[in-house]
């Protein structure tokens, strides 16, 4: 019996994190970044860039696996993307804004205290892969 309980416990918290609603007010921000920072449960990224590096980098975060946008589109000029985790669908929130030639990048977890990293690694392999195409396009 003390099995069945433990299990409803944890199958009701999954349940939780995996259909808790995402509310575009609450995680569509102002990503504010003034400075590149790790932190722990997230990563602030500040590079150069309009409305051209925006498409581009929006075309690779749609890419990513479990990957999808909660709200906005490149022509806002801010978009906040949800990527879950794949076994356990724990949400980690991104929002891309382009304003006055720089891209701001704000990627944070939903819940816990730590990311462990995951946004910082997803983050860079972004940012990677926009310096490959736009290397790529200068050769062009």
């Amino acid at each position: 019996m003390v099995f069945f309980l433990i299990l409803a416990i944890v199958l009701g918290g999954l349940a939780r994190i995996r259909l808790a609603p995402s509310d575009p007010a609450v995680w569509n921000v102002d990503p504010q970044v003034t400075a590149d920072q790790d932190l722990s449960n997230g990563v602030r990224r500040r590079i150069p860039g309009g409305t051209e590096t925006l498409q581009a980098l929006n075309a690779i975060i749609l890419a990513t696996p479990r990957t999808d946008v909660l709200v906005g589109r490149p022509e806002d000029a801010q978009i906040t993307y949800v990527t879950r985790s794949k076994w356990m669908g724990f949400p980690d929130y991104t929002t891309v804004k382009a304003e006055d030639g720089v891209i701001e990048l704000y990627a944070r977890a939903r819940f816990g205290q730590s990311d462990m990293g995951v946004n910082h690694e997803r983050v860079e392999s972004w940012l990677k892969a926009l310096r490959a195409r736009e290397a790529a396009a200068e050769d062009a």
